[in-house]
């Protein structure tokens, strides 16, 4: 499986769509997304929405006004490769897969459906 890359705009764009949606149980307008990220126009908005909608991120229905979803793009997969390649790592490799789980939003903590037994 291949991971999914995002900028750091995408990504907050994600965030605030996942944080708006969780918070007010509908997905944010384009409006809403530019002003709260202070981005500069609705159609940067849209651009970033096409490019997350194209990475699989996002879920979008046509002419359906608020209807963004967030895909969940954390799969365990890319937890257990995470956590099978720290260990494995020296210091300054270990930081930068540690700031790379971080950027991704993956909770190492958490229990994995695969245990290192059974891979």
């Amino acid at each position: 499986m291949n991971a999914v890359k995002l900028t750091k705009k995408q990504l907050a764009v994600l965030t605030f769509i996942q944080d708006f949606t969780e918070g007010n149980g509908t997905s944010p307008s384009y409006r809403e997304i530019m002003e709260g990220l202070g981005l500069s126009s609705v159609s940067a908005v849209a651009e970033h929405i096409d490019n997350l909608v194209a990475k699989g991120v996002l879920l979008k229905t046509p002419g359906a006004a608020r209807s963004l979803e967030v895909l969940d793009y954390k799969h365990t997969e890319t937890v257990n490769l995470f956590k099978s390649r720290i260990p494995l790592a020296n210091e300054e490799d270990q930081k930068v897969l540690l700031k790379a789980a971080d950027i991704l939003g993956l909770d190492l903590d958490q229990d994995s459906s695969l245990d290192s037994s059974e891979a």
